[in-house]
């Protein structure tokens, strides 16, 4: 059962499990209340109902995330090229590098891959001032006429890549070896990669084929005798 002295927090610790792996529809208030201790007429004295539970659930969820990792606060003068980078170290950071209870990402992932009301505050509290303040930093560095959606584009380009390792992260762990996961796909890693690929379309960084070059080049000598 959960464990605090408020009720309304036994109440959101309980209900995290219970909505990742019932879903809303299937999750009772009972079950819920059962788990936290408290009578069933708790969720709705503290939330009004079920949905908004389940509402403040999701949002605890990301909340736990974000305050695990924060955005960087760059000071004034902050290379564009190092704004880009730490934006994306920080989204991956917060999906995949991140310990956090079980149920925490597996219920933002229900939520966005079956939306309901409250992916629409998730987006208006959480990830809209994210994507905003990934589009300012894109506007250091795009044209001034580039049209908003061609901006917006691009920054869900960049969103994509990261999502992507969240998404598909067991089926990239089928394609690849044990060796060639710990070796190359770090938290680390993946941001390097992904932010070299981001500059270098941007025209903030040398170009894919040239880096590789180098990397070559340099393996090569470490491991000349």
């Amino acid at each position: 059962m959960a464990n605090s002295d408020d009720p309304r927090d036994r109440i959101l610790n309980a209900a995290g499990p219970v909505f990742a792996e019932k879903g809303f529809q299937a999750a009772t208030v009972r079950d819920i209340c059962h788990e936290a201790g408290v009578n069933v007429a708790g969720v709705n004295y503290y939330f009004g109902d079920k949905e908004r539970l389940y509402i403040e659930t999701v949002k605890r969820a990301r909340q736990i995330r974000g305050q695990q990792v924060p955005m960087p606060d760059w000071p004034p003068g902050t290379p564009t090229e190092e704004k880009l980078r730490q934006f994306i170290f920080t989204m991956l950071k917060r999906m995949l590098g991140v310990t956090a209870a079980p149920w925490q990402p597996r219920l933002m992932m229900r939520e966005i891959l079956s939306p309901t009301a409250a992916c629409k505050e998730l987006v208006q509290e959480y990830f809209r001032p994210d994507f905003n303040l990934l589009l300012g930093i894109l506007d250091e560095v795009l044209p001034p006429d580039t049209p908003l959606h061609k901006r917006q584009q691009i920054g869900f380009s960049i969103v994509g890549q990261c999502v992507f390792y969240r998404m598909a992260g067991e089926v990239v762990a089928l394609l690849l070896s044990d060796e060639e996961r710990m070796e190359h796909y770090s938290v680390e890693d993946l941001a390097e990669h992904i932010s070299q690929v981001c500059l270098a379309s941007l025209g903030l960084g040398p170009p894919l084929a040239g880096s590789f070059d180098d990397e070559s080049k340099l393996s090569q000598t470490s491991e000349a005798p």
